[in-house]
């Protein structure tokens, strides 16, 4: 009996080494293949709805500015423009943040980008605070193209 429930176990212990080799080998399939995104990148309508709590004003912009130098112009560059010294080493070109169709976005949308992120871009919502995240989109809106 005792024999019994040895090969019971060690068949037990065989079959969960087996499922967690799968897991781990689907996991590492999943982080490792590149799936294809629309060009396009939309926010959801939950998102596109909200509105910027923080005020723009000069304190707002500062702040923003200072958080984007720090956190995004090494992608997007000192104007805004996706030239930053790091975006040549990317798949997908960053953004310009001066061009019309960013621009129309919502405050809404662009938080909600910025803080999901979307290869490759990294989420900030772990990096900077949601204050932050809406004065940089402050800053961001004064890179617009001028009229």
């Amino acid at each position: 009996m005792k024999e019994n429930i040895r090969q019971s176990n060690k068949m037990k212990r065989s079959f969960s080494n087996v499922i967690g080799i799968t897991t781990g080998s689907i996991a590492f399939l999943f982080a490792f293949t590149s799936i294809p995104q629309s060009k396009e990148w939309i926010a959801p309508p939950s998102a596109v709805k909200v509105t910027n709590p923080i005020a723009s004003n000069e304190q707002s912009i500062a702040a923003g500015k200072i958080v984007y130098t720090k956190n995004c112009y090494d992608c997007h560059g000192k104007k805004g423009k996706g030239d930053g010294p790091k975006s040549g080493d990317l798949e997908i070109s960053p953004r310009d943040f001066t061009q019309e169709q960013f621009q129309k976005q919502t405050d809404g949308s662009i938080f909600w980008k910025i803080s999901e992120g979307r290869k490759p871009m990294l989420s900030f919502k772990k990096e900077i605070s949601e204050e932050q995240r809406w004065q940089v989109i402050n800053y961001i809106r004064t890179l617009g193209i001028k009229k």
